[in-house]
């Protein structure tokens, strides 16, 4: 399984974890085995300057993602997310290694809007 968690910074596992995914200067990819770590990477955010919606959701499948964490998404990402095929995890905060050591442990779940962006539900 493929776990990509925005950061900023190129810290690998000890970067902090972006707030807002689009905006992030880098995405650290984690390859597991189950809850084996296998490799660790990281990509260069090709938007972090500017994305149309669906960019960024795109790319992180390109990329082979299975799971995307992140501090927060937006509600159309979250869903370009799902139609992908890609589960989106919100609500992620410290570091990349905290981040999926949360989701990993099941104490980080799931997919909620950003509050900017719920109000134009």
């Amino acid at each position: 399984m493929r776990v990509a968690v925005s950061s900023e910074g190129g810290g690998g596992l000890d970067s902090a974890v972006s707030p807002h995914f689009g905006r992030c200067s880098q995405f650290v990819l984690i390859d597991l085995d189950g809850a084996e770590l296998r490799a660790v990477s990281q990509v260069a955010n090709p938007f972090a300057d500017g994305h149309e919606p669906g960019q960024v959701p795109h790319f992180m499948a390109s990329q082979n993602v299975q799971v995307m964490v992140s501090g927060g998404m937006g509600w159309r990402a979250i869903a370009a997310f799902e139609q992908l095929g890609v589960q989106a995890v919100t609500g992620a905060a410290g570091s990349v290694r905290e981040a999926l050591e949360s989701y990993l442990t099941g104490n980080l779940q799931g997919g909620d809007p950003c509050l900017e962006s719920r109000h134009g539900d």
